[in-house]
């Protein structure tokens, strides 16, 4: 399928429809530190909890614990079986008599059950292990820099990490604008959204070089428009094939890895917009500065050799 829609002209309006999006989450996230101080409502995993260790003496599906712990409030709680009829269950923290009640509600709903383990713990991911996650992210990003500056040049490079930048704002925003819990998983989702997001970019930005050297009589836009166009088909599918398995997973996958799914499909969808609609108009804008500075230092070093020979002839 062949398309001809104009992207590059229109690009302030792309930047527009992207602060709109990123600002409100912003705002989110400075009311939400100012608060809790914390940008984001982290779930247990970040803030610590009990951990309660069940034995049933008959049969009990993850499923069955869920409903119960739903019903108490607890739905956010972990629930990991750990072996043949065993669960882990990590909660918020619990007071005394809340873990009772806890485990009486599941003794009355479900049977028979032994207490093998109750016990108040930290969170697992510590604020040391969150700053070392931003460490090796912006490490990374610097990494992508370099790469794209070999294979492409260093613009390109910066173009698309503000548009990785962009994806991740776009979806830690909806988090703190909606309130939504953050999990573990929530890391793993963000660096996932990296890579998908980087290497759409990076198909874009290789069929503008290519098209750079077959059309070297069109200008700058339109070479990006005609590339852009041309793995508009590619990026279509893509996104539509991995937003079907998200969907899926949100709807039928559980509480588990509906943090995941959900920071994922908001990821996802980002990604394949900024490729578009924001990497490639940023290079353009990029390459233009960087052509008139350089033509502004042109006209200043000829007017300083000009100035350099009249007071000389005098």
């Amino acid at each position: 399928m062949n398309f001809n829609f104009d992207f590059v002209n229109r690009r302030k309006w792309w930047y527009a429809l992207s602060l709109l999006v990123i600002i409100p989450g912003l705002i989110a996230m400075a009311l939400h530190l100012a608060q809790h101080r914390s940008i984001l409502n982290f779930g247990i995993d970040f803030t610590g909890g009990n951990i309660i260790q069940v034995q049933f003496h008959q049969p009990v599906t993850s499923g069955q614990v869920r409903d119960v712990l739903d019903g108490l409030n607890l739905g956010k709680s972990s629930i990991q079986e750990s072996g043949s009829n065993q669960f882990l269950i990590r909660t918020t923290e619990l007071n005394e008599e809340q873990t009772n009640q806890v485990i009486s509600t599941l003794q009355s709903k479900l049977g028979q059950l032994d207490l093998k383990r109750n016990e108040k713990v930290g969170g697992t991911i510590g604020r040391e292990l969150t700053i070392r996650g931003v460490e090796a992210m912006v490490i990374a990003w610097i990494l992508m820099i370099i790469y794209i500056t070999i294979r492409f040049e260093f613009l390109s490079g910066l173009a698309a990490i503000l548009a990785l930048v962009h994806d991740v704002l776009v979806t830690i925003g909806f988090f703190a604008l909606f309130r939504w819990e953050v999990d573990s998983t929530f890391i793993a989702a963000i660096l996932t959204i990296i890579g998908y997001s980087i290497n759409d970019t990076i198909v874009i930005f290789d069929r503008i070089r290519e098209n750079l050297r077959l059309r070297k009589k069109e200008t700058i836009e339109e070479v990006v428009n005609r590339s852009i166009n041309q793995t508009l088909t590619r990026s279509i599918n893509t996104v539509l094939t991995v937003i079907f398995a998200l969907l899926a997973l949100i709807l039928l996958g559980g509480e588990t890895t509906r943090t995941f799914a959900l920071a994922m499909l908001i990821g996802t969808i980002s990604g394949c917009y900024s490729s578009i609609f924001t990497a490639s108009p940023l290079w353009i804008d990029f390459r233009h500065l960087s052509r008139e500075r350089h033509r502004q230092a042109a006209a200043v070093q000829t007017s300083t050799k000009a100035r350099t020979r009249k007071a000389t002839s005098h």
